[in-house]
């Protein structure tokens, strides 16, 4: 599990840990705006897209292959961000690094629910969700050291030794699970897909680049954006057709509600850090113009807190009445967005760290309650595809943020010339983001602790068990 972890918590970390070099990007780079949030983006959509196709690759070459090689493909991406020496190359290099955490990811997961039983599984999910909390938060403090005094190049080149090692007790510690099946792959479903999200994005994030017109030749901003959206009605439609043997994503597995509103939920936990942690990074070295270090500070409590309640927070969700813990999570998380509406400014930003506090606590309540919640009533046929399609929806809100966030930045601050009015807007609609968390989280059904009889049933996966020697 600690093998594991390491490397779950890089791939996270480098979803955040670029935050706070954005800014020197553009300097040194010579981008603009929309260059540096692409430089987020590609990250994000790389590693959302493939991941409902990684984990049927795991589930058909074994978790721990899948898991091996896309930490070598991380690792060889991370040099190659590191070396960049343009927004274009450091883009197409964020691309790769995203690929290898898509193929990372899923196993993580798989693992959990193969070798943990029912009654266990909730301690595993906490452990597994105070990594991911940590990382998507602190991504901020150590990008600032990193930034401050080596330069924006060492949140890549820091991946490498934490990676070496990754994958040393990976090929150590690991068991190798193997599949009794080989599932076959949904390769048009992958490509419609691909085709979908991207084209959604693209369109979103680059509307005001283009001022909401023509992109090239006749092709405008809105036939993007609907083309996207009509990839994925065609993708879902692929998904319930009869002529699938094999679907990506099984229609089927959405008649459970709580895997249903648990997936809406995740979604707005993936757009409210997103969208919070990188418009907030680029306020502070903007206006009242913090060093990178001092930025990480400020958004530090966060990343404390966030930790170290999503242990205590993991164990507590096998409880019949766990779906109070996410709501009250996004309910605080809400409350520090609205606190931080007022509070932006060009003075002390000291001021800022109890909505951090209460932010990071926020987040520590939802994370792996949130998984196991959603994830503890599925039949185990599902489990797979499952968890693919959960890690799937979280990234999925990820990249929806740092769209939403690049295209509202870039719209106010045209509008109105004022970073601050621009962040505000932001805010506020996180809050309606928030709000949709919560409506999700209260519609949970409440579900019976796992006993002793679910503990027993599930600790066999029906997998070989190949430790290593």
């Amino acid at each position: 599990m600690y093998a594991l972890c390491i490397g779950f918590f890089m791939t996270l970390l480098d979803t955040t840990i670029v935050n706070v070099a954005l800014p020197s990007m553009i300097t040194d780079l010579n981008a603009s705006l929309n260059d540096v949030i692409w430089v987020v983006s590609a990250y994000l959509l790389a590693f959302a897209v493939p991941l409902l196709l990684t984990g049927r690759l795991g589930d058909r070459f074994g978790p721990k292959r899948l898991y091996g090689i896309g930490l070598v493909l991380f690792l060889g991406a991370s040099l190659a961000c590191g070396l960049a020496t343009s927004s274009e190359a450091l883009i197409a290099a964020r691309v790769f690094q995203g690929l290898g955490a898509a193929a990372m990811t899923p196993q993580t997961m798989a693992f959990i629910t193969h070798l943990f039983p029912a009654a266990k599984r909730g301690a595993a999910l906490g452990m597994w969700g105070s990594v991911a909390g940590l990382a998507t938060v602190s991504g901020p403090l150590l990008g600032g050291v990193l930034v401050t005094h080596l330069g924006w190049e060492w949140i890549f080149f820091v991946n490498l030794p934490i990676g070496v090692l990754a994958l040393v007790l990976l090929f150590l510690w690991v068991p190798d699970l193997q599949p009794n099946r080989a599932p076959r792959f949904d390769v048009l479903g992958v490509v419609l897909c691909c085709l979908g999200l991207g084209l959604l994005v693209f369109g979103i994030q680059n509307g005001e680049h283009y001022q909401w017109g023509r992109v090239a030749g006749p092709i405008t901003v809105a036939e993007i954006i609907a083309a996207g959206v009509l990839f994925l009605v065609a993708f879902v439609l692929w998904q319930a057709s009869a002529r699938n043997p094999e679907p990506l994503m099984p229609l089927k597995i959405f008649r459970n509600r709580n895997f249903s509103l648990g997936n809406v939920a995740n979604i707005m936990i993936g757009i409210t850090v997103t969208g919070v942690f990188v418009p907030l990074a680029l306020f502070l070295q903007t206006v009242p113009k913090l060093s990178p270090l001092m930025t990480g500070l400020v958004t530090a409590p966060a990343s404390l807190m966030s930790g170290v309640v999503a242990v205590f927070a993991g164990r507590l969700s096998n409880r019949a009445d766990a779906k109070y813990l996410p709501i009250t999570g996004f309910a605080l998380m809400a409350a520090g967005i609205f606190a931080m509406t007022f509070l932006l400014g060009d003075g002390s930003q000291w001021v800022l760290l109890p909505s951090m506090v209460a932010l990071g606590i926020g987040m520590g309540l939802v994370f792996s309650p949130l998984t196991n919640i959603s994830t503890r009533t599925l039949d185990r046929s599902l489990l797979g595809a499952g968890s693919g399609i959960y890690n799937t929806s979280r990234q999925f809100g990820n990249v929806l943020g740092s769209a939403v966030t690049g295209a509202v930045l870039q719209i106010v601050l045209a509008a109105t010339g004022d970073f601050t009015t621009a962040v505000r807007a932001t805010f506020y609609l996180l809050l309606a983001v928030t709000a949709i968390g919560i409506t999700a989280a209260f519609a949970f059904r409440q579900v019976a602790a796992p006993g002793v009889t679910d503990s027993v049933r599930a600790s066999d996966p029906g997998l070989p068990v190949t430790r290593p020697s």
